[in-house]
């Protein structure tokens, strides 16, 4: 016979780190591998993180969806393939090692060098490569961490460059010279999607500009955000279609369109004077006077053009245009063949001119001086919008012209979709929406970006002829590179600057282009370069392609997701993944966004080692679903642990302790179900629906349903009901079918729990698990079958009858100030119950402590009904009818209008009209008669005898010193059989009910002997009132 261990008493901390060491013993990561069959493989691909930052709480929730899905996938019987990784090249580590070594530009680095450099951020890129597998392994994150792919990798780089090569060579990639989103701070451009990820909030003055016509003294007026762009005006562009005016205010002759004169000059005829109407391609080619004469150009410039993408949302419906610093700009720049007037350098400032080397978004208050003093400003205004900035450096973006290598990715954009359509999303709106709309107006990848720390490009330019061609691999490089170089090469600037390939055209030097490529690409390829593919792995790369589920955070809907769709339908024409969680952002209680100058950021390690990892795994799923944003309060884990766990504990620990006590185990006998206790039947019942909702919801990814489900199952029905419904099945000495029966049902919901449980709470669950079978691990088992005979619905909704009852009599003591221990004579329920509630008579007399259950037909002899019109609902309905409805409910059986109404609405007569009538125009006020209280909730009515006659009283005091008596036991440590003798120094009520009930209290509390003495050294209780001194001894 087994013999069940108590659940350690250590700290939660000590407790959850051996069962960690226990794992690393028995390999569970492999084990769960290995136990299952390749047949069923099931793969989850991990995006990877950077690990030169610190790991925080978001990183603890993501990590926790990730690990339970996989875990769940185990259980089920799936071979899981899950691989780390990390994120390592890039700004974020350029950033970090820029800080450190005191740097502060590009120039800075080159001076430095580039070599020096990039060492010291291979060095950094693991700075915190402890933390994060401290909190890996304090939360229970069973993934392969020992052999993560890792994005500098000479292997993984190899691959990436397979990969451009592939779609180099399929005509994909070109160089050419857009307008950029370009970050002045780092010296490099980025990608749509990168820019998506940094939009912030930012308060700018914006300036109503007027533009002189020439030769006419006539002005258009137009509107910027940007004026440091306004010495780069070329041309005015406006809308074909609109209407617009020319009027004067104030002496000046101002074109505008005709919507915006009213916000900007006031009302017509009373501020200004319309002079003549005119639509917006009547303006084509209107000339005028430069705005600001600093630069001078080699072309036709300074007139108006024609663009459909005006509108008169914002602004004057004319738009100041510059080139050389917005893709719309630009290409109503190309189309009419304008100059482009670029002055600004890489850092983000002025080139010659009156700003010379003032960085361009500080020269926006000498622009706007200026143009006061010339009398060209109209109006100033300070706005509050969204701007794009860097989403590593927070610094505002410039957009403009630069070259770079693109990825037409454009050309697959029917592909992409097609592809995401095939996509579960959670939530599908993510999907469908944010992602598929997205993806609709995709426009082709900057891939380049002119830095120093990633993934060297790989394509070469002829320094004469300028053809270009791509190496896929470094044995390519190898047999190409005019330099004797080995194989083995590392591939990062600036060692593979320094090989040259001889032109295929011309026979002349080709030199490689210096640019890195976008980290995003980096973690995109990886369901291909974590593979070393197509180098390895060509055979079976199938078994880990595509991915079944992956999970990352909203804001990676435009980084991680978007690459790793854009590469593999260029690669494969499929989709990497067929399964997509989003998890929402992390904030604190008050919804406020975390950060550290806010103060309100969270330490996980310091939360595991208060509360325990398994809590904070099991609050964060509670508290709200993953795609919604999820507020972050402490004492939402302390309720989850006190409630949910403490009853989980405490309900094993009840079964372990008389288990033990009776030197049984259920294992070795099994009562068939047929013949079980009907609470036996009730409490499986509602375990077999409980695992129905669980696969179904898990299967969805409704992660937050099935937590608290499980939570309201653990708490409500099994430790508040089951068990303590139970204890007198325990406690009753004669091992009987009837007390094996209670064995059995109780063990197997504990050990089904902690199957269920294990994906969310790995750590209990283990230790449960463990002390419960003896087998070596809960991660490692199958789900138990759902055994669908054990469901019976009826009997379900017959005890939840009971429980509203009993939930309703227990409320009617309470507004009485009766406590549950004093014994009352009976309660009274409506008739109709009776079939249904019968069986359960004796149950529910002991919950609420009556002597009877009574049945009425009417039960308006225990209470009065008073009907009133609800004023506040029916009074605006009925109007003038409102007084006769009155008249008409203070003349009617009150409790049959009521029972009427509330199954549907009835019609009546009011003042010789039919009306119906809802429930809700009726107020029910409810009196009981004396000696009663009744207590009603919808259709279920409780009517409490409240009489306490004199041996009711006695009854209830004995009870009282019963619960004392075993009160005192606990806090004495004695054990559930040891004998006690109580000394008592009682009133002379109390010794009444201790001659009349004797019996009872030492059967209660195991006592052999009640004295009864006036010199007691013990302690004193109220027994209801009465003041007595008890001393309990060990016997």
């Amino acid at each position: 016979m087994k013999k069940f261990k108590e659940l350690s008493k250590k700290p939660v901390k000590e407790r959850e780190q051996a069962t960690s060491k226990y794992w690393k013993e028995i390999d569970l990561l492999n084990e769960t591998y290995n136990s299952r069959d390749e047949e069923n493989r099931y793969v989850f691909y991990d995006g990877p993180p950077t690990a030169n930052g610190k790991p925080g709480i978001h990183h603890v929730i993501s990590r926790t969806l990730k690990d339970m899905t996989c875990r769940y996938k185990t259980m089920q019987g799936y071979k899981v393939y899950k691989k780390a990784g990390w994120d390592t090249h890039g700004l974020p580590v350029e950033i970090e090692v820029e800080k450190k070594l005191g740097l502060h530009d590009k120039k800075e680095i080159e001076n430095y060098g580039v070599e020096k450099f990039n060492e010291e951020c291979k060095k950094s890129v693991f700075s915190y490569r402890e933390k994060w597998q401290e909190m890996s392994d304090r939360m229970a994150y069973n993934v392969d961490m020992d052999d993560p792919y890792i994005t500098l990798d000479n292997n993984y780089i190899e691959s990436v460059w397979a990969l451009l090569d592939k779609m180099y060579k399929d005509g994909l990639i070109y160089e050419g010279a857009k307008i950029l989103p370009y970050c002045p701070r780092c010296g490099t451009g980025l990608a749509s999607h990168e820019v998506a990820q940094g939009y912030e909030n930012i308060k700018t003055t914006t300036a109503y500009v007027k533009f002189k016509r020439k030769d006419a003294d006539e002005y258009f007026l137009a509107w910027t955000t940007t004026p440091w762009t306004l010495p780069s005006n070329v041309c005015l562009t406006v809308h074909p279609d609109i209407d617009y005016i020319l009027a004067e205010k104030d002496g000046e002759k101002i074109y505008l369109a005709k919507n915006k004169a009213h916000d900007l000059l006031g009302h017509e005829g009373e501020d200004y004077t319309l002079i003549k109407e005119l639509k917006g391609k009547d303006m084509e080619y209107m000339e005028y006077e430069q705005l600001l004469p600093i630069y001078d150009v080699n072309k036709k410039a300074f007139y108006v053009t024609l663009a459909d993408y005006v509108t008169v949302e914002d602004g004057t419906g004319i738009v100041h245009t510059a080139p050389a610093f917005g893709e719309d700009d630009y290409q109503t720049g190309r189309r009419y063949d304008l100059p482009l007037i670029n002055p600004v350098d890489e850092e983000g400032k002025f080139v010659g001119g009156p700003w010379d080397g003032q960085h361009v978004m500080d020269t926006d208050p000498e622009v706007l001086q200026r143009l006061k003093e010339e009398n060209k400003l109209f109006r100033k205004q300070k706005i509050e919008h969204n701007y794009p900035h860097c989403w590593r450096c927070h610094t505002p973006l410039i957009y403009y012209s630069k070259p770079s290598w693109y990825i037409e990715v454009s050309k697959l954009k029917d592909k992409l979709v097609e592809n995401n359509n095939g996509v579960n999303w959670y939530p599908e709106h993510v999907g469908e929406g944010r992602f598929g709309n997205w993806l609709e107006n995709i426009k082709d990848w900057a891939i380049s970006r002119n830095r120093y720390w990633g993934t060297p490009l790989n394509i070469w330019k002829c320094d004469k002829c300028n053809h270009t061609l791509s190496v896929g691999s470094r044995k390519e490089l190898k047999e190409l590179a005019i330099e004797d170089i080995d194989e083995n090469i590392e591939l990062h600037r600036p060692y593979v600057d320094d090989v040259h390939i001889r032109c295929p055209e011309c026979g002349e030097i080709m030199t490689r282009e210096k640019d890195v490529i976008d980290v995003w690409f980096d973690s995109g390829a990886m369901p291909f370069a974590q593979q070393h593919w197509p180098f390895e792995h060509t055979d079976d790369f199938d078994k880990v392609f595509p991915a079944d589920f992956i999970n990352e955070g909203i804001d990676q809907t435009r980084g991680w997701f978007y690459s790793l769709l854009a590469i593999s339908t260029m690669i494969t024409g499929k989709a990497p993944y067929k399964n997509v969680l989003v998890n929402d952002l992390i904030l604190d209680k008050d919804g406020k966004k975390m950060s550290k100058s806010r103060g309100n950021t969270i330490d996980p390690i310091e939360l595991f080692d208060k509360y325990g990892a398994d809590v904070v795994r099991f609050y964060s799923l509670y508290v709200s679903p993953p795609w919604i944003p999820t507020k972050f309060d402490v004492s939402g884990l302390q309720e989850v642990e006190s409630k949910f766990f403490r009853s989980f504990r405490n309900t094993y620990n009840f079964f372990q302790m008389y288990a033990t006590t009776d030197e049984t185990d259920p294992t070795e006998y099994f009562v068939e179900y047929k013949d079980r206790a009907v609470i036996d039947k009730w409490i499986l019942s509602k375990f077999t629906n409980l695992q129905k909702f669980y696969f179904e919801n898990m299967d969805q990814f409704e992660y937050t349903k099935v937590a608290r489900e499980i939570s309201n199952f653990v708490i409500e029905d099994l430790s508040n009901w089951y068990i303590r419904r139970n204890r007198r099945r325990f406690w009753k000495t004669e091992m009987d079918t009837d007390k094996k029966a209670v064995y059995n049902t109780t063990y197997e919901i504990l050990v089904g729990l902690t199957k269920l449980i294990a994906p969310f709470t790995p750590f209990i669950a283990e230790e449960m698990y463990h002390d419960l079978t003896g087998e070596k691990s809960v991660h490692l088992a199958y789900f138990d079958k759902v055994n669908e005979d054990l469901i019976d619905n009826k009997l379900e909704e017959k005890m939840e009858m009971v429980r509203t009852f009993v939930t309703l009599a227990r409320a009617s003591r309470e507004e009485v100030n009766i406590k549950v221990r004093q014994p009352l004579k009976k309660i009274v329920l409506d008739e109709r119950f009776k079939d249904k509630i019968e069986e359960f008579k004796d149950l529910i007399k002991e919950e609420i402590n009556l002597k009877d259950i009574e049945y009425k037909k009417d039960l308006s002899e225990f209470m009065n009904y008073e009907l009133k019109p609800n004023f506040k609902v029916a009074g605006s309905i009925l109007g003038k009818h409102i007084k006769s409805f009155g008249n008409y409910l203070k003349d009617i059986n009150a409790k049959d209008f009521v029972s009427k109404l509330d199954k549907s609405d009835l019609n009546i007569k009011l003042d010789d009209e039919d009306i119906d009538i809802k429930r809700d125009y009726v107020d029910v006020r409810i009196n009981s008669k004396e000696g009663f209280d009744v207590t009603m909730q919808g259709d279920y009515f409780v009517i409490l005898d409240t009489e306490i006659t004199d041996d009711l009283l006695m009854e209830g005091y004995a009870r009282e010193l019963v619960s004392k008596v075993q009160q005192m036991r606990k806090s004495n440590d004695f054990d559930v059989l040891d004998n006690i003798i109580i000394k008592i120094n009682p009133t002379d009520d109390i010794k009444k009910a201790i001659e009349q009930y004797e019996d009872f209290i030492k059967d209660e509390t195991l006592t052999v002997d009640i004295i009864i003495d006036e010199n007691v050294d013990g302690e004193d209780v109220d027994l209801n009132g009465e003041n007595v001194r008890i001393e309990v001894i060990r016997k």
